[in-house]
């Protein structure tokens, strides 16, 4: 046998015939491995053509699909009891993507009123370059019923609204959706299938911007989708046309932190409740916005579709003395960071008017409710009391109307 020199033996040593060693042995990792390929050696052509015709497994190219993709895939459609899951670079590029799966040029979609501002900024104007239409309706107050028109192909809304955390209908939404043959999409990220499926209440398609919560330790940008299996395979073929597949490193990360989802969603929800109750007593406070509260106009929707009285970790707040107290109070907190981005295990607060809903024109955040002196928390794993007494030394030193 002829003997390779050594630049051919560092080369090919330790590659695929090792790897199919590895596949044949009695042992397995306990955790994931990282697959950090971007395509797949064949025995021949025959294999190839039975892996193209779903005859037999197999990967060939990254872009189209990967081992830690799949395994981080077939976690988050089994906690939303979903038939199939696809995970995207971004959330917005699973929003987009799916958005544009659906609907051509002269195609109408109803979505919520107060949605996150890239979804907004993305529905009200990069959609009308390619001739769709949006209509914008209040679906905590509307039945959306009279905003359908003979093109109207989908209904797109969150099951906690960013920032005023107003809970939907979604049983109903879903019903009257479905009556006229329009898909229901549903961000479901401030919630987490630990606290509300959205399949189950009636959605089609469950998206997230995994980021936030899924992922829950501000290391990855991600997001995903979750529907039957028809539904992703029209989704994904653009996710393969587009190219916006997370990465195998982000994978194993993801699939990392959602090992931990139930444990840290029961903790922010607690966490949430407990502040939001403090900052509700609180004589500088107008306003607090959080499902969980009994004064909430949300709080009997939310028990009703939410899992074991959980509401999250989210909450907003308006300060009396409007941007100027918001401003101050933001400056004094020590221990709370403003972060324009949410869900990581610290708390942190953000200002919605300069950040997340900069999008959003001073009038239509007006006519929303969505004021200057709105400040919104995403309340974190630290001890509650902490947490409150960071809060309340901050408001009493620095927030003055």
């Amino acid at each position: 046998m002829h003997e390779k020199k050594l630049e051919t033996q560092l080369i090919h040593t330790g590659n695929g015939q090792f790897q199919k060693r590895i596949n044949k042995s009695l042992t397995v990792p306990e955790t994931l491995p990282v697959y950090l390929t971007s395509a797949y050696a064949l025995e021949d052509v025959s294999a190839l053509d039975e892996i193209q015709a779903n005859k037999a497994d197999g990967y060939l190219y990254s872009r189209e699909a990967a081992p830690n993709a799949d395994a981080v895939a077939e976690i988050i459609a089994d906690a939303d009891k979903g038939e199939q899951a696809l995970v995207f670079a971004s959330g917005m590029a699973a929003i987009t993507t799916t958005v544009l799966a659906f609907v051509q040029t002269g195609d109408h979609i109803i979505a919520a009123s107060v949605l996150y501002g890239g979804v907004y900024n993305f529905l009200a104007n990069e959609l009308a370059r390619f001739g769709v239409e949006v209509s914008f309706v209040d679906m905590i107050n509307e039945n959306i019923t009279p905003h359908i028109k003979p093109n109207t192909k989908l209904v797109y809304t969150e099951t906690i609204s960013n920032p005023l955390m107003a809970v939907p209908d979604i049983g109903r939404i879903s019903e009257t959706a479905h009556a006229h043959g329009l898909l229901v999409l549903l961000d479901n990220t401030f919630a987490t299938p630990v606290i509300a499926k959205p399949l189950l209440l009636g959605a089609d398609i469950v998206l997230y911007s995994a980021t936030k919560y899924l992922g829950g330790h501000s290391d990855l940008v991600a997001g995903a989708v979750v529907a039957g299996r028809e539904l992703i395979s029209q989704i994904k073929r653009l996710q393969i046309l587009y190219g916006c597949i997370l990465s195998p490193h982000d994978c194993w990360l993801l699939a990392r932190s959602l090992r931990t989802l139930g444990l840290r969603m029961k903790k922010h929800s607690e966490n949430a409740l407990a502040v939001a109750q403090f900052l509700e007593a609180h004589p500088k406070i107008e306003k607090v916005f959080y499902p969980g509260l009994v004064s909430s106009p949300s709080y009997e929707r939310a028990q009703r579709q939410f899992s074991q009285g959980y509401s999250g970790g989210m909450l907003s707040v308006n300060l009396k003395g409007g941007e100027k107290a918001a401003l101050a109070l933001v400056k004094a907190l020590a221990m709370i960071p403003f972060v324009p981005s949410l869900a990581g295990t610290s708390t942190t607060v953000s200002y919605p008017v300069k950040t997340s809903h900069r999008l959003y024109s001073q009038e239509e955040r007006k006519k929303l409710g969505i004021t200057d002196g709105l400040l919104r928390f995403s309340v974190g794993l630290e001890d509650s009391g902490d947490i409150i007494k960071e809060i309340g030394t901050a408001l009493d030193e620095g927030a003055k109307p």
